[in-house]
């Protein structure tokens, strides 16, 4: 299957990509460039906001559906915020909780809301080479952030099954490499019996992003593998299409009919001459349809 390159947007880190059903859109992040992206798949036509900290994942919000480019929550460096992105290329931020990080140096990293709409994101120690598994899973209520859980390293690959009592977690640190699925109380948004559901260290790539497909398949970039593996809700490996660049960060259904699959990269230093893509977004069709991303409800 032949990966179409939608924009060559040479993101540092591009993640969390996100599909905007009423304005036809894909966006996204690029993390420590501290952009929010936009790419109108009418047009074909892609800008870029500036925000204030470095952000990890986004959500839309819910009822923003009439401003011009919506308003987002955003997990960023030091907590989370209201996002409204103006038309001179900065957004205003309106702050909804502070976090208080175990360490320094840390920042969140990859999140989504659960199928009632809360935010769920995780933190971890931005330098990775530390090791330091200080990396928690919160939960926003309200104007506070809560912890659910401890012990990570660099949380990812956050998603929830089609009926939403299922929930996916990631770790993709090189020490870790594994997915977990989840029990989800859909009323109190906690997860539970947390059990092994995919060892990555037996797979080509790390365990990085992921989406849910209407099938309750879960497929998660294998970054470093240029691949994106679909795992059936049993953790089979189902089948593995390649993106051609080595960092594939995070994969997203979108476009009219949910039927493309948008994966977003990363462009690493050094010679490229082998991947002149790097950074770049993707679009797959893999013959399955997604699902709308569930908004944040306040």
């Amino acid at each position: 299957m032949n990966a179409e390159c939608v924009l060559d947007a040479r993101n540092t880190v591009g993640e969390s990509p996100v599909w905007d059903s009423s304005r036809q859109c894909l966006w996204w992040v690029d993390i420590p460039a501290q952009q929010l992206w936009c790419w109108n798949s009418s047009s074909g036509v892609a800008r870029h906001w500036s925000t204030p900290e470095a952000t990890g994942c986004v959500a839309l919000i819910d009822g923003s559906e009439g401003l011009p480019h919506g308003q987002w929550l955003a997990a960023m460096q030091t907590g989370v915020a209201r996002l409204t992105p103006n038309g001179d290329g900065m957004v205003q931020c309106d702050w909804q909780a502070s976090m208080d990080m175990p360490e320094p140096g840390m920042r969140f990293n990859d999140g989504r809301c659960d199928r009632q709409g809360r935010l769920r994101a995780g933190t971890m120690v931005m330098d990775m080479a530390l090791g330091r598994a200080s990396g928690q899973l919160c939960a926003l209520k309200g104007h506070q952030l809560h912890v659910l859980m401890g012990g990570l390293l660099t949380p990812n690959g956050m998603a929830f099954s089609p009926d939403g009592r299922t929930m996916y977690l990631s770790d993709s640190h090189p020490n870790a490499q594994q997915v977990w699925a989840f029990d989800y109380d859909t009323d109190t948004g906690t997860p539970h019996q947390r059990r092994h559901f995919i060892d990555f260290t037996q797979l080509p790539g790390r365990p990085d992003g992921a989406a849910i497909d209407e099938d309750g398949c879960y497929w998660i970039c294998g970054n470093d593998a240029g691949m994106v593996h679909r795992f059936t809700p049993s953790g089979r490996l189902d089948r593995s299409l390649t993106v051609p660049v080595k960092k594939p960060a995070m994969c997203a259904f979108g476009g009219a009919d949910m039927a493309t699959l948008f994966v977003t990269s990363i462009r690493p230093a050094g010679d490229l001459s082998d991947q002149p893509l790097a950074g770049g977004v993707f679009a797959l069709q893999p013959g399955v349809r997604g699902l709308d991303e569930p908004k944040w409800v306040s």
